[in-house]
């Protein structure tokens, strides 16, 4: 299994998620600036890894803070971090997390500060490919058997930790003996499902068959797909759920062919605060990324673009919501809360 993320005594180090599938290279992040610019540039990216990755930020910053006016420190580590990518509230999560940790270690001595800090970093860590490996086994059951699987962008190892959750859920059916394959949609702009899902999925040996992102209603309608399964970046809580864009369109084409479409999540992503996935945040990405393939333009000069990185599907195209807690199902406002407890 690749490793997305390691805390080592040279720092945080990553996978460079924008050199796969041809290079595989790992970055050192040793500031909490160099982690920040790893994640708003997309060398780490997903929302569990970015949470992962903000929680090490913090740790990695403090690490480095000197004793003098050390809460103006840690308020300005955890601002720039904050300020990364708006969507994924994992991220959020992480910062907190780690803020709360600090808040409570007020007056301790900064060798006993630093410490509880890293430690709770690398928990994170472990925490997260824990709870993978519970959503995967919670949402094999749901998979149906000699079926192809259809997924949109990557919720693998490489958005989390480790193991995965819309991956992990694929990972976990093929270990309970099913006999599945599965269909990666390219995943314009960033192409995350040619570059990073099907590198993945075939160093596990599992097959994996690449299709562009407008041959999903195809095979939809053929009867050839037997469920999608789907990560998120954040969960409304009325169950709708904002993730790569090119998501919502996969839910309706699920939809109107009766196709179970499944979110896999971790309940860090659940974000009970709002009440509809109106009021989430999308990121807004660089023109770039539309009219340029790796550095090749693709389209004329003086193009007009709008690159929003993620969608809303809403709560009605969800069948369930699998999480480390247990599946969730209509109606989402009840069974969410349930969930969190």
């Amino acid at each position: 299994m690749v490793e997305t993320i390691q805390w080592t005594p040279e720092g945080v180090v990553m996978i460079d998620q924008t050199r796969l599938p041809l290079t595989e290279t790992y970055v050192t992040c040793r500031t909490y600036e160099e982690v920040a610019r790893a994640i708003r540039d997309m060398i780490i990216r997903g929302a569990p890894a970015i949470g992962v990755a903000a929680a090490m930020g913090v740790a990695i910053g403090v690490l480095h803070a000197s004793e003098h006016d050390l809460d103006a420190q840690v308020a300005t580590i955890c601002d720039t971090l904050a300020k990364t990518r708006p969507t994924a509230v994992n991220l959020f999560w992480g910062i907190d997390r780690m803020k709360r940790l600090y808040q409570s270690l007020q007056g301790r001595p900064i060798g006993e500060i630093r410490q509880r800090l890293v430690e709770e970093a690398q928990l994170v860590r472990a925490e997260d490919i824990a709870i993978n490996r519970t959503i995967g086994r919670n949402g094999a059951g749901l998979v149906p058997d000699h079926k192809t699987v259809l997924t949109h962008c990557n919720a693998g190892a490489l958005a989390t930790a480790g193991f995965g959750t819309a991956l992990g859920v694929i990972r976990a059916a093929r270990e309970s003996g099913k006999i599945i394959d599965v269909f990666a949609g390219e995943t314009r702009p960033f192409l995350q499902g040619a570059r990073l899902t099907v590198w993945e999925l075939q160093q596990d040996g599992i097959p994996t068959t690449l299709i562009t992102d407008n041959m999903a209603g195809h095979f939809m309608k053929s009867g050839r797909i037997g469920c999608v399964v789907v990560g998120a970046d954040r969960i409304a809580a009325n169950g709708d759920v904002a993730n790569k864009v090119g998501t919502y369109s996969v839910a309706v084409l699920a939809k109107e062919n009766r196709v179970p479409f499944f979110v896999a999540a971790p309940i860090s992503t659940l974000d009970l605060s709002l009440a509809s996935g109106d009021e989430i945040p999308i990121e807004q990405r660089s023109a770039a990324e539309v009219t340029h393939v790796f550095g090749h333009q693709i389209a004329p000069e003086g193009t007009a673009v709008e690159n929003p990185a993620f969608d809303v599907t809403p709560f009605r195209y969800v069948t369930a919501i699998i999480t480390e807690k247990g599946v969730a199902r209509a109606p989402y406002g009840e069974t969410l809360k349930q969930l969190v407890g």
